[in-house]
C-alpha cells in the first residue's frame, strides 16, 4: 500500500496546512502510540528543534499519545541525533522529533524512531497510516499516560559525544568557530566542544523561534568562513537546524561538504587500520569522491538520495560510514543515525592524529564541478519523470559523452525537483542546469 502522508524522512510540510495542523497532529499522535508502544515500553520520547510551531506540534502529540495510554518524555529542544541517541537509552519505545531540518522556520515535520534509535520500517509507517484512519478513542482514565520533562536530557548526549573520540585526544588550544543555525545545538554543541578543551566562540546560537537556519548554518556556510577568518580560528564547524548536517571550514575559510568530510574520515580510518568495509553515498556524491576511493582501495557503492537508504545499504553490506553531499554523515559505529557533532569531532580526530591542517587531509581528492537548480512546483513527482526533461536530460548527457553525470529528481522533503549537472567545465555544468531547470518550469506550467 502506498504511503500518504509519511515521505523519505517522516512528514513534513507548510504549517497550518495539511498534514502540519494541530487536528492531524492529535491524532498522529493516538495512531502512533497505538503502533509503536503497545506491548513495548509504554514510554515515547519526544524532541524538537528550535522553531515556534514546535511548542504546539509538542503539545498536541504528547495529548495523542497520553490518550493512547502512553507515557511522555518531553526533551526539549535538541539535535535528531541526540533523540535517537536517548530513545535507547532512555529505553523508550520510540523517539519522536519535531523538525524540519534545514527548511525555512515556516516548515516542520514529525519523525520517528523505533526503541532502537532507527528510522522506522516501512510497514511500521503503514500500520500507522492504517490506524489514522480509525475513530479516535481514548483509553479509561485509569490507564492515561503521564508527562515529565527529562532534566538531564542534554547532559547526557554531551556525554556521548565527547566519549565518540578516544579518551587521549583533547582539542586544547584549538581555536574552533561553532555555527549553530539558531537550531537545536544551540544548547549542546558548545559545551561539547569547550569541554574537549576546544577555545570556542560560538555564532547562531540565539534562537527567537523564527530565525532557525536564517543566515547561519551549514545551508550558509560562508557566514561562518567569513568568522573564521575574522577570529583567526582554525576550523569552522556548521551545523543545520536539527544538527545531523554539518559542514566545516578551514583556517583560509575554505568550504569542506560532506563529500570531502567523508574522505577525510574514511581516509583517516584506513590509515589506522579501523576501516571495516568501504562507503555509501547517493547519486549526488561527487565523482571526484568515487575515484578518490578507487585509488586509496576503499570500496564505494551509491544508494538512492536520503539517509534511510544510505544505511540500508550501509547495513546491507556492514559497512561503517556513509553520507550524503549535504553534510549529512552516518558513522554506523558510533551512532545509529546521521550527527553532525559526532561526523566533526571524527574530522578533528583526524586533524589531530595526523597533526595536519584540514586542508591538507583532502589532498588526494579531485572534485568534479557541479551546478545545482531547485523548480518550485507541487506536481515534482510528475514534473521530474515527464517526458520533456527525461528528453532535455538525455541531450545533455550526450553533450557530456561520459564526462560527467546528470540527477534530476523529485525532492522528499519540499515541493522541488532537484536537478544536479556535474562535468569537467563549471561554465558548462551551470548552463546545463539551468537550462534543465527551464525545460522543468516550462513542463510545471504545462
Amino acid at each position: 500500500m502506498a504511503k500518504k502522508y509519511f515521505g523519505t524522512d517522516g512528514i513534513r510540510g507548510r504549517v497550518g496546512s495539511d498534514p502540519i495542523t494541530p487536528e492531524f497532529c492529535l491524532r498522529l499522535g493516538w495512531a502512533a502510540g497505538k503502533v509503536l508502544a503497545c506491548g513495548g515500553s509504554g514510554l515515547v520520547v519526544i524532541g524538537k528543534d528550535t522553531r515556534i510551531s514546535g511548542y504546539m506540534i509538542e503539545s498536541v502529540l504528547e495529548a495523542g499519545f497520553i490518550s493512547a495510554g502512553v507515557n511522555v518524555g518531553l526533551l526539549s529542544p535538541i539535535p535528531t541525533p541526540a533523540i535517537a541517541y536517548l530513545t535507547r537509552t532512555l529505553g523508550a519505545g520510540a523517539g519522536i522529533v519535531i523538525s524540519a531540518s534545514h527548511n525555512p522556520f515556516g516548515d516542520n515535520g514529525i519523525k520517528f524512531f523505533d526503541a532502537d534509535g532507527n528510522k522506522l520500517s516501512d510497514d511500521k509507517e503503514r500500520a500507522i497510516e492504517e490506524q489514522l484512519q480509525q475513530p479516535l478513542e481514548s483509553v479509561d482514565s485509569k490507564a492515561l499516560g503521564r508527562a515529565y520533562r527529562v532534566e538531564d536530557a542534554r547532559g547526557r548526549y554531551v556525554e556521548f559525544c565527547k566519549g565518540t573520540i578516544d579518551r587521549g585526544l583533547h582539542l586544547r588550544g584549538l581555536k574552533v568557530v561553532i555555527d549553530c543555525a539558531h537550531g537545536a545545538t544551540y544548547a549542546v554543541a558548545p559545551n561539547v566542544f569547550s569541554e574537549l578543551r576546544a577555545d570556542v566562540t560560538v555564532i547562531g546560537a540565539d534562537p527567537n523561534g523564527t530565525n532557525i537556519n536564517e543566515g547561519f548554518g551549514s545551508v550558509y556556510p560562508q557566514t561562518v568562513a567569513d568568522k573564521v577568518v575574522e577570529t583567526g580560528a582554525d576550523i569552522g564547524i556548521a551545523f543545520d537546524g536539527d544538527g545531523d548536517r554539518v559542514t566545516m571550514v578551514d583556517s583560509d575559510g575554505q568550504i569542506f561538504d560532506g563529500d570531502d568530510l567523508l574522505y577525510i574520515i574514511a581516509r583517516s580510518r584506513l590509515k589506522q587500520g579501523r576501516l571495516k568495509g568501504g562507503v555509501v553515498g547517493t547519486p549526488m556524491t561527487n565523482l571526484g569522491l568515487e575515484q578518490a576511493f578507487v585509488t586509496c582501495g576503499i570500496p564505494f557503492e551509491r544508494a538512492e538520495v536520503g539517509d534511510r537508504n544510505v544505511l540500508e545499504r550501509m547495513r546491507a553490506n556492514d559497512w561503517p560510514l556513509g553520507g550524503e553531499p549535504s553534510g549529512h554523515l552516518i558513522c554506523l559505529n558510533l551512532a545509529t543515525t546521521g550527527d553532525g557533532i559526532v561526523a566533526a569531532l571524527q574530522v578533528l580526530a583526524a586533524m589531530l592524529l595526523e597533526d595536519k591542517p584540514l586542508g591538507e587531509l583532502r589532498n588526494g581528492m579531485r572534485k568534479y564541478p557541479q551546478a545545482t537548480a531547485n523548480v518550485d512546483t507541487k506536481r515534482a513527482g510528475a514534473v521530474a519523470a515527464g517526458d520533456a526533461l527525461a528528453r532535455a536530460t538525455r541531450d545533455v548527457e550526450k553533450e557530456l559523452n561520459g564526462r560527467g553525470r546528470v540527477v534530476v529528481r523529485p525532492s522528499g522533503t519540499e515541493p522541488l525537483v532537484r536537478i544536479m549537472v556535474e562535468g569537467d567545465d563549471p561554465a558548462d555544468v551551470r548552463q546545463y542546469a539551468e537550462s534543465l531547470a527551464e525545460v522543468a518550469r516550462q513542463a510545471n506550467g504545462a
